[in-house]
């Protein structure tokens, strides 16, 4: 296993893991693309008063490849897996992003991994589209029909068109799959916390995962963006201190 810092069990072959700290368990789930790091000042904080683990998603940071285009699903089983190998149950976890996905499909299952989540820039609810997109999809479907790989380049996002073939199939399956039947199953205490000025996930967003999700909280960290976590750090912990006490 590569990077692991920290104390702890060793995890399953191909994971980037870190732990650190003692106490009741407190994970950490990464946005797409990103890594563990990204929450080295959560990680700092929290390992004070918690035992703090944090992973990279297969494909992404220091860990293994996908071994096939992953769906959301394909994620939330590995990451289960994950948990209980290491033997970490009824967790608190802060999720960010794309890690809000695997989160929320974690939390509506019948024996979610984790007593309490903050979930913040939580990613899972369709996007509001406009005249301007549908016209968009039908140029790139025409085009794609009699030049695929022009139509790859030329209509994808750049994040898109940076990823290997195999991400770029896993991508498309996480980000078209509508993530809001999953709030009505959820459970145990979830907070989300979301920056006022995020564009990648805009606040109709927060406000619909907080009116689906039943007893629910939503805080607003003013003037920040879809890394309020990283943009004001004090004041995001001293939120998530707070929540998870």
């Amino acid at each position: 296993m590569r990077g692991r810092k920290g104390r702890g069990n060793i995890g399953p072959v191909g994971i980037s893991l870190l732990q650190k700290g003692k106490g009741e368990p407190l994970v950490f789930f990464h946005g797409y693309l990103a890594n563990k790091e990204s929450f080295a000042c959560q990680i700092e904080y929290f390992s004070r008063y918690y035992s703090v683990t944090a992973f990279d998603f297969r494909g992404m940071g220091q860990s293994a490849p996908l071994p096939a285009a992953w769906s959301v699903g394909d994620y939330a089983a590995d990451a289960r897996e994950i948990l209980r190998g290491l033997g970490i149950a009824r967790a608190r976890l802060i999720a960010h992003s794309f890690g809000g996905r695997v989160a929320l499909k974690l939390l509506a299952s019948p024996d979610p991994p984790f007593s309490r989540a903050l979930l913040t820039g939580c990613a899972g609810i369709p996007p509001r589209r406009g005249m301007r997109y549908a016209l968009r999809v039908k140029a790139y479907r025409a085009v794609k029909k009699i030049a695929p790989r022009f139509a790859e380049r030329r209509f994808g996002s750049a994040e898109y068109r940076a990823l290997p073939p195999l991400m770029r199939e896993s991508f498309k399956k996480i980000v078209n799959e509508d993530l809001t039947p999953c709030l009505a199953a959820v459970r145990v205490p979830v907070l989300y916390v979301f920056g006022d000025r995020d564009v990648q996930t805009p606040p109709y967003m927060a406000e619909a995962l907080h009116a689906g999700t039943a007893g629910s909280g939503l805080v607003y960290m003013k003037g920040c963006s879809h890394f309020c976590f990283c943009e004001r750090p004090a004041e995001f912990n001293a939120v998530a201190r707070a929540f998870f006490r």
